[in-house]
This record gives C-alpha cells, sequence and structure tokens, in this order.
C-alpha cells in the first residue's frame, strides 16, 4: 500500500491541515506520497475560527448583487447572486483571498472548475456561466439550483427506496459520461457534490479537483491523489493515477449509501478504512435492504468490483446499466391505484399510454387531469401531469401569466387541442423516482389549479 502524507481541508475555514488524523465522512483530502511514511491518526481536527461579518453580503460585486450566502467549502464561498445585466438569479462562488495569497494552487484548481465545467452541456451537469477576476477576487459564476444537496437528502431520509436510488444513480451516471466523452475525470464525486432540483433531478457539481485523462506512459505515482477517501477507488491507495472506473467506484460508493443509508466501507482513521476499502469483502446491501432486488444487488458489486477491470470502465457504461435495471420499474397502474384507491373524490381509467383522473371537488366541481409517461429514454423518462382549462383567449394572456408565477411547482402553458389553442396546467417529475405520494399530491394540485383558473378566467366548469 502507498504511504501517504495526509493534508485535509478544513471544510469549515478551507486551511490545510498538514498531520495525519482521524477522517470524517465528506472531506476532500490531498495525498502527497512519502515513501516509507506510515499512515497513522492522532491529531484531532483544529477549531475553526469564529465567524466574522461578511462584507460581501448584500453588496455589489461587479455586475453581481449578493443576496445571501448559500454554503461555505474547502476554497470558498458560494452566495446567491443576482446578475444586474442579465436580470437572473445565479450561484456566484467566490474563492478565498487567504488562499489565494498561501498557495498559488487554489487559483489553478478553482479555474481548473470553472474550465472543466464550462466545458460540457449537460442536464446532469452544473452549468457554468462565467469565470473571471474583480480586484484580488476569484470568481465563478453557476446556475442555482433550488433544492438540496444529495448529501442533505439522504441525511433527512436516511434511505432512498430502491427504485429512486437507482434512477438518481442513472442520472448521476450520464452527468459523468458526458464528462468521460470529453476526457475529464471528476476525481471528487460524492453527494456532497451532487445538487438535486426540486423535481428531483441530480446535477453534478465541483470540478475543482477534476483533470483531463493523460496517456498511461505520462501518468505518474508521485503526483499527488486527491478526493474524499470513503468514495476513493482501492486502485488509487495503490498509487494507480485517477481514471473513468475510478469515478464509477465513486458513483457505486454513492448508489450504496442511497440504498443503505451507511458506507459500505468506514473507518476510524484513514489506515483503517484503507485497509477495508483494499481487503474487506462488499457487504451484502440485500441483507441490510432486502427490497434491493437481485439485479440492483448485481449492479452495485459491479461497480464497487476491487479490480477496475471489472468495473463498467466509464460513465456511459455505468449508465447503460443502471438503466437497463429501471426498465423493472412499477407500472402506473399501481402507482395510480395506491395514490388513489381510499379517495372517493378521484376515479380513474386509462387508454393506452394516457391515464385519465376525474377530480371531484367540495363545490361540486369536477376537472380531469392526464397522466402519461414521455417517451424519453429510461433514465430520462418524465411523468407528465396535465389539465386544461379553458380557450386561451388574448384578453386571457395578462391575468394566466401573473397566475403562473404565483404557482410554486408546475406551470400553465398553451397547447393545440384539434386546432384550438387552449390553457393548460402542468408538472412533471422523472418517471423512474416519482412515488405514490407525490403522483397524488400533483394530480390534485394541478387539478385545482386547472379548475381555479377556469372559474377565475370564464366563470363556468367546462370539465
Amino acid at each position: 500500500m502507498l504511504a501517504v502524507d495526509l493534508v485535509i481541508e478544513c471544510p469549515h475555514c478551507g486551511y490545510e491541515i498538514r498531520n495525519p488524523r482521524p477522517v470524517s465522512v465528506g472531506e476532500t483530502s490531498i495525498f502527497e506520497v512519502v515513501p516509507g511514511m506510515q499512515v497513522s491518526a492522532s491529531l484531532p481536527l483544529e477549531p475553526s475560527a469564529p465567524s466574522q461579518p461578511d462584507p460581501l453580503l448584500g453588496a455589489d460585486f461587479g455586475v453581481y448583487h449578493l443576496d445571501s450566502l448559500l454554503g461555505r467549502g474547502g476554497m470558498g464561498k458560494v452566495y446567491l447572486a443576482h446578475h444586474r445585466d442579465l436580470h437572473r438569479m445565479c450561484a456566484l462562488k467566490i474563492l478565498m483571498p487567504e488562499l489565494v495569497r498561501d498557495d498559488r494552487q487554489y487559483v489553478d484548481r478553482f479555474l481548473n472548475e470553472g474550465r472543466s465545467a464550462a466545458s460540457m452541456s449537460h442536464p446532469n451537469v452544473i452549468t457554468v456561466h462565467a469565470v473571471g477576476q474583480l480586484d484580488d477576487l476569484y470568481f465563478l459564476e453557476m446556475e442555482f439550483v433550488p433544492g438540496r444537496s444529495l448529501r442533505q437528502i439522504i441525511r433527512d431520509e436516511h434511505t432512498l427506496s430502491p427504485v429512486k436510488a437507482t434512477a438518481v444513480a442513472a442520472r448521476i451516471a450520464d452527468g459523468l459520461a458526458e464528462a468521460h466523452r470529453l476526457g475529464v475525470v471528476h476525481r471528487d464525486l460524492k453527494p456532497d457534490n451532487v445538487l438535486m432540483t426540486l423535481q428531483g433531478i441530480p446535477k453534478i457539481a465541483d470540478f475543482g479537483l477534476a483533470k483531463m485523462i493523460r496517456s498511461k506512459t505520462a501518468a505518474s505515482s508521485s503526483e499527488p491523489l486527491c478526493g474524499t477517501p470513503q468514495f476513493m477507488a482501492p486502485e488509487l491507495f495503490d498509487g494507480a493515477p485517477a481514471s473513468p472506473a475510478t469515478d464509477v467506484y465513486a458513483l457505486g460508493v454513492t448508489y450504496f449509501l442511497m440504498l443503505s443509508g451507511r458506507l459500505p466501507f468506514h473507518g476510524e482513521t484513514l489506515a483503517v478504512l484503507v485497509g477495508e476499502v483494499l481487503r474487506e469483502q462488499l457487504p451484502n446491501i440485500r441483507k441490510i435492504i432486502p427490497e434491493v432486488s437481485l439485479e440492483m444487488a448485481e449492479c452495485l458489486a459491479l461497480m464497487l468490483d476491487k479490480n477496475p477491470a471489472n468495473r463498467p470502465q466509464d460513465g456511459i457504461k455505468a449508465a447503460q446499466l443502471l438503466q437497463a435495471i429501471l426498465g423493472q420499474t412499477r407500472d402506473l397502474d399501481n402507482l395510480l391505484d395506491e395514490a388513489f384507491r381510499d379517495d372517493p373524490a378521484v376515479e380513474w381509467s386509462h387508454d393506452g399510454r394516457r391515464h385519465f383522473v376525474r377530480v371531484r371537488f367540495p363545490s361540486g366541481r369536477r376537472q380531469s387531469v392526464i397522466v402519461e409517461a414521455s417517451s424519453h429514454a429510461a433514465a430520462e423518462r418524465l411523468l407528465v401531469i396535465s389539465s386544461t382549462c379553458c380557450d386561451a383567449q388574448p384578453e386571457f394572456f395578462e391575468q394566466a401569466l401573473r397566475l403562473n408565477s404565483e404557482m410554486p411547482h408546475g406551470s400553465i402553458a398553451i397547447q393545440d387541442d384539434g386546432g384550438r389553442a387552449r390553457f393548460m396546467v402542468h408538472d412533471t417529475y422523472p418517471r423512474a423516482t416519482v412515488d405514490a405520494e407525490e403522483i397524488r399530491k400533483s394530480v390534485l394540485e394541478v387539478a385545482a389549479r386547472a379548475d381555479a383558473i377556469e372559474h377565475l378566467l370564464t366563470g363556468h366548469d367546462l370539465q
């Protein structure tokens, strides 16, 4: 095993602590090869300095106005900002100036994050709009993703259902596939670096440790290894360079964590952790969570195989494998039955791919809702929940747009219905991750919204 000198960034203040010490979940580490040095754990984490008032909060920063602080990591702070020229909200990451003074490598990593992510345009990768410098501050403008990180979701919900976890893993694999097509290895994939939209779509973030894939002859075992120990593939600890297969291993650890709420390998010290990763057998996920199917367990075992040659070789292969597993998702009839079997005010039927739900309100009014799956590939398939309101007459446009801005979920659109333009309320969810409760809530909300709009604009009950 490779002996290392552990250099860990405090997740609160961003400073490096250059001593071996116990490892905590979620910390990104830099491993420097020191031949013959033994790994031990003795130094506790130094307490971070008391927080000081942030002079940037509420202030203008170039063309941005910094509204609030979204988070703080090892390299800088992320603000919710308003681009005053383009009139859009964004997430602005600003590198801590003290890091620039102490180590130029932080600037290189920061700029690398912007360039690596900006080279990709994919629904499962955070979009980077700009990277630049203002006075002595380096910044990165990214799309703002309202929602939570995958780590927060796992912390709050403990586990995800097997189908939902598989679907999320498939979408993450799709994002990795795009990076790998472009020759980019992420090197620090973990739930902290996956943001989940309000619709449950994962987006990979934080390419600060990413690197371009180099030829085997150019790779050197003496280069620092970067990542979070619990998510690092066994071969990395033996000196092998990062590769698409090591990203697949990190995705496997993330998948295991989503399914079970625990890590496959965990040690109180780095030495114990590395020993388990290198030598211990992967825990049987079906003994931990019996609901996990045999196919899911086999897929997980392949992604976490200690031999990189046995894993899916990149995100493309991993996505294909996970999408095949998703072909076994629950039938929509069963989901609708579970959602409405105890609700006498709701009736439903189906005609091919379309399901028709009739909702009766206490006032006596009724509204019809259509539930159908889109025709996308398995991992991208959407469940579309919609209801038509009334004819889209020009005199209603202004009021409809005003109502649209007030809706927390879903939206009002105009669709062609047999040559007639009609207002429609619709909402969407990823098909593979949606559950019966989400369907129930969305159908009732879409029905109520559509009926209210219909009544407000026409005064009639047309459904």
